[in-house]
């Protein structure tokens, strides 16, 4: 608990004086680096916000979940209601759905995704769960299954309800989660128009509101908000020359404030901090010595990627060590924890994890053994 939270100071310490260089203007903003899992910034993260349309990265979650399990298809196909086609005729971002139409699920998704429909929202959530209050109890229920712990959902396209609130710490949550879990379909989420082939009328073509993905910065997703209580709000992504950064803010005064600073955020991670991968999973980092085995070393792993963030020019500070008592006696078992990896920065350990052998090493035979231990008694030879 205390080597946690010592762990935890550290960090905070690292990257306070990172804080100290950039004022993000919005009421509440943070910043990720993806891969380490490391908040390079934060303005109260933890600040109580309505999410607006940054609720439908959940709606589409909850979808994508289905697929993944079999229990939902693309190309099954939901009936428009009167409830969902009203939002059409509202005023309303939307994808433009008539009473009774037959709409893919596919097609109900992209309208969300890309065109921010709140009709298609209605129509989705209908289509699963069979009322729309229905459908938000689950988002709920994924929202407090992976993590969201200060979110509520009270419909599914995130418009005024005061029982939908969320904090940008969450949303972020949320944005890992459907970029980990959803790769495919989180490609979605960078396409820059979509064309609804709509019955009974010319097809409707709608752009991507997403502001970023019109720049020159690697920014493939994720989504807009706005409601005039909670002003303008983005939850963003980037991929670039090997890293993925995601930064949401909320309370951005303009749209075009929105960009500027949502791009100046992004940007600040890409210029003032590097990403170090340590090790990769299941792949040999390094090897241990064996005694009474018949391999005289074993290679070892971590069972997951193993990345660091830095600030910009400090690479020599950072250092792994690996750590054994050894060698190791055989026989050692496949998998089985042999040593332990510590990185170190700045003189400072930010982290250890287990090392597992890659493959088994057995024993020699007692002939054998004899001779080595012989050996090592009088040459020290192991």
């Amino acid at each position: 608990m205390f080597k946690k939270l010592f762990l935890i100071i550290i960090l905070n310490l690292i990257f306070s004086l990172a804080n100290a260089n950039i004022d993000i203007k919005a009421r509440t903003a943070i910043l990720q680096d993806f891969y380490s899992g490391e908040i390079l910034y934060e303005k109260e993260p933890d600040r109580s916000i309505y999410p607006a349309s940054m609720t439908k990265i959940m709606t589409s979650i909850i979808a994508f979940d289905l697929i993944k399990s079999g229990d939902l298809k693309l190309e099954e196909k939901f009936i428009i209601s009167e409830k969902a086609w009203r939002l059409s005729t509202s005023g309303y971002s939307s994808m433009f759905v008539m009473v009774g139409d037959q709409v893919s699920v596919e097609n109900l998704l992209k309208g969300i995704i890309v065109a921010s429909g709140n009709d298609a929202c209605i129509a989705l959530a209908e289509g699963i769960a069979g009322t729309e209050e229905e459908f938000a109890i689950m988002m709920t229920s994924k929202a407090k299954e992976i993590g969201m712990e200060n979110t509520n959902f009270a419909n599914s396209s995130g418009i005024n309800n005061p029982d939908n609130y969320s904090t940008v710490r969450d949303i972020l949550i949320m944005s890992n989660y459907l970029i980990k879990k959803h790769p495919d379909y989180y490609k979605w989420f960078k396409e820059k128009e979509f064309t609804w082939d709509r019955t009974g009328g010319d097809p409707i073509t709608q752009g991507n509101r997403n502001p970023l993905l019109y720049k020159n910065l690697g920014v493939d997703g994720i989504k807009t908000g706005y409601l005039a209580v909670e002003r303008y709000s983005l939850a963003s992504s980037l991929e670039r020359n090997g890293r993925r950064l995601v930064a949401v803010g909320s309370g951005f005064e303009t749209k075009n404030s929105r960009s500027r600073e949502s791009s100046k955020l992004l940007t600040f991670g890409l210029t003032n901090f590097d990403l170090i991968q340590i090790s990769k999973s299941d792949q040999p980092f390094d090897s241990i010595e064996v005694w009474l085995g018949k391999s005289k070393k074993v290679k070892v792993y971590t069972k997951e990627d193993i990345f660091k963030t830095i600030k910009k020019g400090q690479k020599k500070k950072l250092k792994a060590k690996l750590i054994y008592d050894g060698p190791i006696e055989a026989p050692i078992k496949e998998n089985q924890i042999v040593a332990k990896l510590k990185i170190i920065y700045d003189q400072e350990q930010i982290g250890e994890y287990d090392l597992l052998a890659l493959n088994e090493v057995k024993k020699v035979n007692i002939f054998s053994r004899l001779l080595k231990s012989l050996n090592y008694l009088i040459w020290g030879d192991v």
